[in-house]
């Protein structure tokens, strides 16, 4: 089952709340990981409101009605890593969680919204494990949980627009060569569970003083139904699409995918992302569009199966 247009749209546009503070935020973010940690969404239902039909709870793009039976909240993890973004503008939190040490490790990238009256109104997840692409949940947390992503002294923050901007460069390159992505060292990637690197390159539009990280990329892909949370403080956004063709053997569908990027002083410091195959490897045998790797293996990919 997959979600009609209409409400990706809908879940593009989230309400604003005028009081939304990032205490709030963060104690939101609070209960979902204990939730997910305990197997039990009690502490992520206490934020509800009280009107029928105002929360939608999706995984992988497909709606869970019984979600506090049915969904991967009710399954309890070890949350070997986690790290969150608040954003106050739109009343949203992104959360990126690793459970690689779990009798069935996770990779998950979940997205909340907030409607005006505070009330939880939106959950929205990738879920990732054995056999999604390029997936390693060591891999994950070896890569990750040593970078930097201290807050950025407010004179030297960016504004949204800016931010949001790495997230579309990136986006918008595999529709067009001509797009140009500011990205800077150390020029990586983390696809699943795999760093990717690139080659740092002198810019002579800069007069030979700048390097540029340079990626190698496929064309011809429209990347669609982006939904932002960004968060100044860090330099960061997230943005959920749908991936079109990733997965080969379903090449009209897209794929459930999210993308966290830090930015700083104009450009991509970070990457890391999570997309969720309908069949083992997305039908691609573990190849990463044909751009170098550092050769992290991947778990069990030939154990994934989808209906």
């Amino acid at each position: 089952m997959k979600p009609s247009t209409t409400t990706l749209l809908l879940l593009a546009t989230p309400a604003a709340a005028a009081s939304c503070a990032k205490t709030f935020l963060q104690t939101a973010t609070a209960y979902y990981l204990t939730s997910q940690k305990a197997g039990s969404p009690s502490s992520l239902s206490s934020l509800l409101s009280t009107t029928p039909n105002n929360f939608l709870y999706l995984e992988n793009n497909i709606l869970i009605p019984d979600w506090k039976r049915s969904s991967l909240l009710a399954t309890p993890l070890v949350i070997d890593f986690s790290r969150s973004i608040h954003d106050t503008t739109q009343c949203a939190t992104f959360t990126e969680l690793v459970s690689a040490t779990s009798k069935h490790p996770y990779v998950v990238h979940t997205r909340m919204l907030f409607g005006p009256d505070l009330s939880l109104s939106l959950v929205e997840s990738v879920v990732t494990d054995a056999g999604d692409w390029l997936f390693n949940a060591t891999g994950t947390l070896n890569l990750i949980r040593d970078e930097k992503w201290d807050p950025i002294p407010s004179g030297r923050r960016e504004s949204r627009s800016k931010i949001q901007g790495y997230a579309d460069a990136y986006f918008d390159r595999f529709a067009s060569a001509n797009v140009s992505v500011p990205w800077g060292a150390p020029c990586l990637r983390v696809e699943g569970g795999v760093a990717v690197r690139g080659e740092m390159k002198t810019d002579k539009n800069k007069n030979g003083t700048a390097e540029e990280c340079v990626m190698v990329w496929p064309v011809g892909i429209h990347v669609p139904y982006r939904r932002y949370v960004i968060d100044e403080e860090f330099g960061a956004v997230d943005v959920f699409v749908g991936f079109p063709g990733l997965d080969r053997t379903r090449s009209d569908q897209a794929v459930a995918d999210s993308h966290f990027f830090r930015g700083e002083a104009g450009r991509i410091k970070y990457l890391h992302t999570a997309s969720a195959c309908w069949t083992a490897g997305c039908g691609l045998n573990g190849t990463v569009f044909g751009r170098r790797s550092l050769g992290v293996p991947v778990d069990n990919v030939a154990n994934k199966t989808k209906a």
